[in-house]
């Protein structure tokens, strides 16, 4: 038998759910996939999302990961979490020794200026540590007109090179080709 006017919650749910829909799924199922929706109404605009840019901070739309940078040593996962939303995965942070040091949270860029952002939270302090981006489209000769080529350099064993500014807190990953991979801040 299909309910009544309304019940908990006090939502009318006749005037929401189609009567035909109630009658084949019953008023109970019909409700659960309904009160979501009205639930969202009142919930955090989610970033990476069409509406998301009037939640994002301004420093943040003119540039991701300088905003993040700042607030190195600063931000903790919930408030990360608060303005980039729901991780999409994460995996531990190790310190040179190999040992855990702490976790990190990749986020999409709500501003789409990179594919991803990753963000690493200290084990302890709980406190923000580094920033990953992984830009879409950047060369090692666009970082050096950028920021010069003070760098220590190192290979790796499948043909990419890091280089490492001695002048900034910046590391730069670049494939065999020459592209970016990865910017790491810190």
């Amino acid at each position: 038998m299909i309910g009544t006017e309304s019940f908990r919650f006090g939502v009318n749910w006749r005037t929401i759910i189609p009567e035909a829909f109630m009658q084949r799924c019953g008023l109970w199922f019909a409700a659960l996939l309904v009160y979501p929706l009205l639930l969202a109404e009142n919930l955090p605009v989610i970033p990476g999302t069409a509406t998301a840019t009037a939640a994002i901070p301004a420093d943040m739309q003119r540039e991701s990961a300088l905003y993040l940078q700042r607030r190195l040593g600063a931000w903790t996962f919930a408030e990360a979490r608060a303005i980039l939303g729901a991780p999409l995965r994460q995996r531990p942070a190790f310190d040179e020794g190999g040992a855990v040091s702490g976790t990190t949270y990749a986020f999409p860029d709500p501003t789409n200026r990179y594919k991803e952002l990753e963000l690493s939270f200290d084990r302890q302090s709980g406190r923000l540590e580094s920033i990953f981006v992984y830009p879409f489209q950047m060369t090692w000769q666009e970082c050096k007109d950028a920021w010069g080529a003070n760098v220590m350099v190192a290979r790796t064993s499948r043909g990419r090179v890091f280089y490492s500014y001695l002048n900034r807190q910046l590391d730069v990953l670049v494939d065999s080709g020459g592209s970016v991979i990865s910017i790491g801040l810190y």
